[in-house]
């Protein structure tokens, strides 16, 4: 840093030295410069014009200042991830009894037992180094995507919502042993757990297919259209390998109900948004409040529906 000031500086000096002007004695009687006159002190001072102060370095503004949600985010899925295993939680293979105690999804406890907080938290828990190393990596490019279009508060609530969404509609159809109608016991998977970001990653990834469709972005259509198709292709092809887990011969098992309803809640979330570049603010605010606090009710009445049809 000192170096560049002290370059400055001497560029600065180098520059006055080249502008400054050089005052002269008038002509007539007592000129020719041998002990001639001058103009006055105050007279100086309007001859010659201002001089450039010089600017120091540009400040460099640091990267999670632009898309100040998606490291948060990041930082607490990794957190909780380092106090999982600092807590004696295995580093690459976590077993059901770890993941539920810290607060994974599971059918019976979120709705036998009334454990709806669930749904929440099991989108900040990992099942081992691969799993989070590749969430956080999706979550980090599409994060970065998408902030500058919905804000730091948009990208956190559709994170919060989509993620909410895919792990309800996996206890709709994982409920565990629930009793249902008539009473009547029902066995669905009792120990299917979900965990992990990717139900969010994917709301992300479908609001970022609605978004990047809008006109007002002043981006050329031949680079918006190029985004898009990628994030419609990563959307694809994640959704194809959890559908061969399902029907394939895989040691993996992806909870396929969260991405999915991570994936169709994000398209619905992203329809009353505006992107906040290209937009007046007001509206996108309005369009903004419209979606989250919406989404969030109907979000609500589902939770009750599922409560009393497994309840």
């Amino acid at each position: 840093m000192s170096d560049i000031r002290q370059q400055n500086a001497q560029n600065y000096s180098a520059f006055s030295r080249s502008v400054e002007p050089e005052i002269l004695p008038p002509e007539g009687p007592g000129g020719g410069g041998s002990g001639g006159w001058y103009p006055p002190p105050d007279q100086q001072r309007y001859t010659q014009p201002p001089q450039p102060r010089p600017r120091g370095p540009r400040r460099q503004v640091p990267g999670w200042a632009f898309a100040p949600a998606t490291y948060v985010l990041c930082g607490i899925n990794i957190a909780v991830y380092l106090a999982m295993v600092l807590s004696g939680v295995s580093f690459w293979d976590p077993t059901v009894g770890q993941v539920i105690q810290w607060g994974g999804n599971n059918g019976s406890l979120v709705i036998a037992h009334h454990q709806w907080w669930r749904l929440v938290t099991a989108m900040f828990v990992h099942i081992g180094i691969i799993h989070i190393a590749t969430n956080i990596w999706c979550l980090w490019n599409l994060g970065l995507l998408a902030e500058p279009l919905m804000g730091p508060f948009g990208v956190a609530a559709a994170y919060l919502m989509t993620g909410f969404a895919g792990d309800l509609l996996s206890v709709m159809v994982h409920p565990g042993v629930v009793h249902g109608p008539h009473n009547i016991l029902i066995v669905v998977d009792p120990f299917r757990t979900g965990a992990g970001a990717s139900g969010a990653i994917f709301g992300l990834a479908g609001v970022l297919i609605v978004l990047l469709k809008s006109p007002l972005l002043p981006l050329p259509k031949v680079e918006l259209n190029r985004l898009r198709r990628s994030v419609i292709f990563f959307a694809f092809i994640n959704l194809a390998i959890g559908l061969y887990t399902v029907v394939g011969p895989s040691p993996i098992r992806i909870d396929n109900m969260a991405h999915l309803g991570g994936f169709l809640s994000g398209l619905a979330l992203g329809v009353p948004l505006v992107p906040k570049i290209g937009a007046a603010k007001p509206l996108f605010e309005r369009r903004r409040r419209l979606g989250v606090w919406g989404g969030t009710f109907l979000l609500v009445l589902l939770a009750f529906a599922v409560r009393s049809f497994w309840g």
